[in-house]
């Protein structure tokens, strides 16, 4: 393994929620790429580790560390866990988060601070972490998984919406403090993806959002994996502050 054939060769990356889903794929495709990779998950551990063994088979260290990704002291012991076994973070993909599907008369205050916990103050507790490590090296890649709905907005989704749109403002903004120290922070927002949060759609539905999607079909994991490794080579540097939506056409 060499820096020219695996561009991520000696870098650590950090993926949150990467047990299953978009977050497996990006953890599988960094280690592809050459990174040694922590797979932060919150209760599947099987899972994990899974993912784990899928990382290794390319080469790579990897190592399932739970956390919740809300609670600071579980973030401080993700932090250590990765330093003393892998080393001191390059990367971070802030992929962790829950979806929500209720009209914001039904939401509930408790819902409604869930949503916010897990969707932006997660990936605000986990950058402010890592940045003390990639301040230091002058380096880093922060990658934040967004929505199409926190650009659009989603009808029956407002406060997952608001929690995605958040997000996006905290990389536009993030973005701008940290280019001076070489970090970039950039965002995906993700279209229609075939996961497990789409479990409670049937066929019918499912067939409806492929028709009404420009490319024919769902967008998969990888669709999304492949632009965050994109994201996180160190040729990507000029790119900042940006959030690239791959949706298939959806929303343009």
């Amino acid at each position: 393994m060499n820096e020219r054939t695996h561009p991520l060769f000696g870098q650590v990356a950090i993926v949150t929620g990467a047990s299953r889903g978009i977050g497996r794929a990006i953890a599988i495709e960094l280690a592809r790429l050459g990174a040694s990779v922590a797979i932060n998950y919150k209760y599947s551990r099987e899972s994990a580790e899974e993912a784990a063994n899928e990382c290794k088979a390319q080469g790579v260290t990897a190592l399932p560390v739970q956390a919740d990704v809300t609670r600071q002291e579980d973030i401080d012991r993700l932090l250590e866990t990765t330093v003393m076994y892998l080393g001191q973070p390059d990367i971070l993909v802030n992929n962790a988060g829950i979806a929500s599907h209720s009209l914001l008369i039904d939401t509930t205050e408790t819902e409604w601070d869930h949503l916010m916990d897990a969707n932006l103050k997660a990936p605000f507790l986990c950058s402010k972490a890592v940045l003390q490590y990639m301040i230091h090296k002058r380096y880093g890649r922060i990658i934040n998984i967004s929505s199409i709905w926190g650009i659009a907005g989603g009808s029956g989704e407002t406060a997952y919406s608001a929690s995605k749109g958040g997000l996006i403002a905290l990389t536009k903004a993030l973005a701008k403090e940290m280019g001076p120290a070489g970090i970039t922070v950039n965002a995906i927002a993700p279209g229609v993806i075939d996961t497990d949060m789409l479990s409670q759609l049937d066929t019918r539905d499912l067939a409806m959002l492929s028709q009404e999607t420009p490319v024919g079909r769902l967008g998969t994991p990888q669709d999304i994996a492949s632009v965050a490794g994109f994201l996180a080579l160190p040729s990507s540097g000029f790119i900042t502050g940006q959030i690239i939506s791959p949706n298939g056409g959806i929303l343009t």
